[in-house]
């Protein structure tokens, strides 16, 4: 029942995926001289990849027959405005210094181009489905303060087939055609291209691996290596530091508990066994720990269900948005894992709020993500970005939300409520709360999360750059096999510091472990964040929209970060504290 369960739920994601994938070219196969779709679709700076403009907000030449290519939710979500191009590319027809149109710019144009131009404004088109970028124009400077603004005027497609196919497309610029910007004057400028098919033994089925290479070269292939050793090493080193506290340390206490006769009696009792009556009590704001713990396995869910449908090849880089609208849809489907899980433990706790609770689950991440989008949207519709979702697009999200996630939300807190399970206590709570001893300074919650959240992030931060790359550059991340390998790593790491962390909050007859153990867990996240300040100025972001973009997605991304791994450091801690007071009876 289970699995068929599964199969049922991942046949609904990939069908929402795939219903996503348009292509105006169904099998990609032409005859000369057949037309060959071609859109041009943003402009923007190089440096701010989210602040995207449509092409024709600037003044290049419109084609004969104005075309909006209808675009489905991923395109949207991508920032992607596809519109029918100047430009005439039949398969295998050259053609050479074809005049597009000749312009007249007026002193406000050529301003808006001077800004592009100094700013390093790039252009990208969609031919056959294949992605090309190409910069607008060029400034150059014969000393510290002048600079000269140069607009390309001509540009060249070489264009590469293989039978019907077209396999490769390039397209650069004519240095020998340019028009001075520099001036704040009136200008004509005539607009040309030219168009060079060239035949290559190419097969089509590799057509996209110079977008998807970029992962697997030999430089980059040693990183992971190296990564993957480090982070393997260090897992033996934490496992083999555990061991030695279970076999030297933990194994004393359980031998001298066993040979002792008088077990009711806590006298001479210390460290962690003289806690036993008050280490399961339940915590403060019980409600709001298992809402955190049902949105955190949530989130655990869509990112391996994300990992998975990568390894499995579903992500390509011509389907446009897939992977966020496949985001989208695993995440509406798992608000029933939220709400199971949320409700069901809040019941264990013996809590009597079942409905806030599951609001807690149910808008946790949600809610703060949305109002986030909301501002940016906001923001993007101010500066006229593509960036900027429609309304009828927003209705299909939160129809997506109404009509998916919640009744599954619901559905999966009224299975929580039904199956009533009790918590599994090995000790029986005391009635009056033990009183913690004065503890010293490192054994506070900060730098206990300062110490927890490092080792984590060490291990893993040389795979952020390529991730970070792909989200906020133009790298398309393809190596979902080594980043795999990483969750499992960072999952198996943060469980395993969780465990002697708690390990040394209870030695030091602390027993309120319950929320220390999630923050311990969660504390990687604000390292990521932290980095994303470090990524933000070696990548020459600037500007109010961009930034905001940045830091408004990053940190509800670190949020979620933040809540995964805090719900593994306290699901580790809670396994290994129920063992360890388990194998010892006390009366």
């Amino acid at each position: 029942m289970a699995n068929s369960a599964e199969c049922f739920l991942m046949s609904l994601v990939m069908i929402g995926i795939l219903s996503q994938v348009t292509s105006d070219a169904f099998d990609h196969k032409y005859n000369k001289g057949d037309p060959v779709p071609l859109y041009v679709n943003k402009v923007g700076p190089y440096r701010n990849p989210s602040e995207t403009y449509p092409y024709y907000d600037f003044p290049f030449c419109p084609p004969d027959l104005w075309q909006e290519k209808e675009e489905s939710l991923g395109e949207v979500l991508n920032g992607d405005r596809l519109v029918s191009a100047p430009y005439k590319l039949n398969f295998r027809l050259d053609r050479e210094s074809q005049v597009v149109c000749r312009r007249n710019l007026t002193r406000k144009e050529v301003a808006l181009f001077q800004t592009a131009v100094a700013k390093d404004y790039y252009l990208q088109m969609y031919y056959d489905d294949l992605p090309i970028w190409q910069f607008i124009g060029v400034a150059q400077t014969n000393n510290v303060d002048t600079f000269k603004y140069y607009l390309f005027t001509k540009v060249h497609f070489d264009i590469f087939y293989s039978r019907d196919h077209v396999i490769e497309i390039n397209m650069s610029s004519d240095s020998s055609n340019l028009a001075d910007l520099t001036e704040d004057k009136v200008i004509d400028i005539e607009f040309l291209y030219s168009v060079n098919w060239k035949e290559t033994d190419l097969p089509f089925d590799t057509r996209m691996q110079k977008y998807t290479m970029f992962a697997h070269f030999p430089l980059n292939m040693k990183k992971h290596q190296f990564a993957i050793t480090n982070s393997f090493w260090t897992i033996i080193l934490l496992v083999g530091c555990l061991v030695a506290l279970y076999v030297r340390v933990l194994r004393k206490d359980f031998n001298e508990y066993e040979n002792d006769e008088e077990l009711a009696d806590n006298q001479g009792h210390t460290g962690w066994k003289i806690i036993h009556g008050d280490v399961f009590r339940y915590p403060k704001y019980k409600c709001c720990l298992a809402a955190a713990i049902g949105c955190g396995t949530q989130l655990f869910a869509v990112v391996l269900s994300v990992i998975i449908l990568g390894v499995a090849g579903v992500f390509h880089p011509y389907d446009r948005g897939v992977q966020k609208v496949a985001s989208v849809i695993i995440y509406a489907i798992t608000n029933v894992i939220a709400g199971f899980t949320a409700v069901s433990f809040y019941h264990q706790l013996e809590g009597s709020y079942s409905a806030k609770n599951l609001f807690l689950a149910g808008s946790l991440f949600c809610g703060p993500l949305f109002l986030t989008f909301c501002f940016l949207n906001t923001v993007a519709g101010i500066y006229e970005s593509t960036a900027e979702i429609s309304m009828g697009n927003i209705v299909k999200i939160l129809l997506i939300w109404v009509f998916i996630a919640l009744p599954l939300l619901l559905l999966g807190g009224t299975l929580g409520k039904i199956t009533k399970s009790e918590f599994q206590a090995p000790c029986r709570s005391t009635k009056c709360p033990r009183e913690i001893p004065p503890l010293r300074w490192y054994r506070a919650a900060l730098p206990q999360m300062a110490i927890a959240g490092f080792l984590p992030f060490s291990v893993f931060y040389i795979e952020l750059y390529p991730i970070f790359a792909s989200i906020w550059g133009f790298k398309e991340f393809t190596a979902y096999g080594v980043l795999c390998v990483f969750f499992i790593f960072l999952v198996t790491i943060t469980a395993l510091v969780s465990i002697g962390l708690t390990y040394l909050q209870l030695a030091a007859e602390d027993h309120q472990w319950w929320w220390r153990s999630f923050l311990c867990g969660g504390s990687t996240g604000l390292y990521v964040y932290a980095y994303c300040f470090f990524f933000y100025f070696q990548s020459e972001m600037s500007g109010f929209l961009q930034t905001s973009f940045f830091f408004g997605y990053m940190t509800c991304s670190c949020f979620g970060l933040f809540l995964l791994l805090g719900t593994v450091g306290f699901r580790a801690s809670l396994i290994f504290v129920r063992h360890i007071y388990s194998s010892i009876k006390f009366e």
